[in-house]
């Protein structure tokens, strides 16, 4: 069963394309400690089986596919574009 973790914030980039909008997830452990991690490994740990990601509102975070077979994050309720992850707060 994989832990679920709460995404607070982004780190972004400066690019335009929803495959390469993001560089960073961060959030909040149980014990109050801020973890972050690049966008590539939380795709990796949600592959494995190890994590899955929520952000406010129980909305999931999934892995999506771009027509050029990069892999991103994005959540379920988002079309193309990982909206709901942009529009978190940037991580410091």
């Amino acid at each position: 069963m994989p832990t679920r973790h709460h995404i607070c914030c982004v780190a972004k980039t400066a690019f335009m394309n929803h495959h390469q909008r993001l560089r960073l997830i961060g959030g909040v452990n149980a014990d109050g400690a801020w973890w972050k991690m690049p966008e590539a490994d939380a795709i990796a740990g949600i592959e494995a089986g190890r994590w899955s990601f929520f952000i406010a509102g129980e909305r999931e975070v999934v892995v999506a596919i771009s027509r050029y077979a990069t892999k991103y994050l994005k959540t379920a309720a988002d079309a193309l574009q990982p909206e709901s992850l942009l529009a978190l707060p940037e991580c410091r």
